[in-house]
């Protein structure tokens, strides 16, 4: 599997038979996505005016803005258990802060099993997780988390700590650049990590580091 990080929380998954875009919103990849194509798609917290919502109905998940490079794609954006062009995804119904949504919204976290890897994209999430819903994530191979938002650089390792992956990716989601780059300092730190930036990640189910590693990679969305 190949994952490549374009901006914010946009993530793309590409296994050997389907092509999985996590939070493809318009003001991270332009309104025609840069030529990212998919076939499934999911909006982790679609209620965001900032990201690109609409106030007409666009697609069939009720007013989301889509790049129109994905807008053949199937799009997902609540909890459930889905399965799509035999890609096996389930939904977890999170928050975007601490107070179960009652500063910044509700959000979804996506588990995609593809090419034998199991992918948690959390999002926006505000939160460490209860023992339910880690129940209801099931185990984690590559964890992509972000940084700079509602949670800080402890309770992103912390929840890191919950899920237990093989690989971290971390998702810069503030608005300033110098903020970011704070928090991410703090967060590789929380980590114990040092690693390089690379432009894409990829990987196999043989190929899982033995411990938790950290991988960063460069943005590849519109400038």
């Amino acid at each position: 599997m190949e994952l490549t990080w374009y901006g914010r929380t946009c993530i793309r998954l590409k296994g050997r038979d389907a092509v999985v875009v996590n939070d493809p919103y318009p003001s991270i990849v332009g309104p025609t996505g840069r030529g990212i194509t998919g076939d499934v798609i999911t909006f982790s917290h679609p209620d965001d005016a900032g990201l690109g919502r609409k106030p007409v109905k666009t697609s069939r998940d009720g007013g989301t803005a889509i790049p129109t490079s994905l807008e053949s794609a199937f799009a997902l954006d609540g909890p459930g258990e889905y399965e799509v062009h035999d890609v096996l995804i389930t939904g977890v119904r999170t928050f975007r802060d601490g107070q179960r949504g009652a500063d910044r919204g509700k959000q979804t976290a996506f588990v995609t099993e593809l090419d034998g890897l199991h992918t948690i994209h959390l999002g926006d999430i505000g939160h460490e997780l209860t023992e339910e819903k880690l129940a209801d994530i099931g185990p984690v191979d590559i964890a992509c988390v972000p940084i700079g938002g509602s949670l800080s650089a402890t309770a992103a390792a912390a929840l890191v700590a919950q899920l237990d992956p093989k690989i971290v990716v971390p998702m810069p989601v503030c608005e300033e650049e110098a903020d970011c780059q704070d928090a991410m300092d703090k967060f590789l730190h929380e980590m114990g990590a040092q690693p390089s930036v690379q432009p894409k990640l990829s990987v196999t189910t043989s190929g899982l580091p033995s411990e938790t590693t950290t991988v960063l990679l460069e943005s590849r969305g519109k400038a």
